[in-house]
């Protein structure tokens, strides 16, 4: 089997080009079968089978061993099917956040902006969570999924930056009365 395919590889180095199509016959199905596996939609698969044969014709002057086409083959395969899964994944998060920002009113900016001053100089783990559930609209539970982080530890941190921004602005507001005094 592997002479076979080093003799079609050479074939289609030397100009002939429509001997890949013998590969293809060959592998189609096998490739067809280890992409269903691995991305779970035989559309999705087939479409990265026929990505994955596309960037190994363009490829085979890289072949280094025309023994290991299948193996070649099925890292290309391999490939194909992680920048998929990682597209669908992008995808879906981008569906996510404009879902939310559709439900979500977002919250008006304060007049003086001394809210958001006070949110800015917060520590950068209390300025997250505070924005992504303020200005955000998420729930705590979308905010520790958002984050990678235990929704014990929103909850205090939430809990922690509220006290922070009550007492900054409690203090602004000190400083203000005692300017106007």
């Amino acid at each position: 089997m592997g002479t076979t395919d080093k003799y079609y590889i050479e074939r289609c180095l030397d100009g002939q080009p429509d001997d890949f199509r013998y590969l293809i016959r060959r592998y189609q199905a096998v490739l067809l079968a280890h992409l269903a596996g691995k991305l779970g939609n035989r559309d999705r698969a087939e479409e990265a089978a026929q990505e994955t044969l596309v960037r190994a014709y363009f490829g085979l002057g890289k072949l280094k061993k025309p023994d290991s086409f299948f193996s070649w083959l099925l890292g290309i395969a391999n490939r194909v099917a992680k920048e998929q899964q990682r597209q669908e994944q992008r995808r879906r998060q981008q569906e996510n956040i404009r879902s939310f920002s559709k439900e979500i009113p977002t919250p008006e900016l304060s007049q003086d902006y001394g809210l958001e001053k006070a949110i800015g100089e917060l520590p950068d783990s209390h300025r997250k969570v505070i924005l992504l559930r303020y200005y955000g609209g998420y729930s705590c539970s979308q905010v520790a999924e958002q984050l990678d982080k235990p929704l014990g530890t929103v909850t205090k941190t939430l809990s922690r930056a509220y006290a922070a921004l009550r007492k900054s602005l409690q203090q602004k507001s000190d400083r203000n009365c005692e300017v106007q005094k």
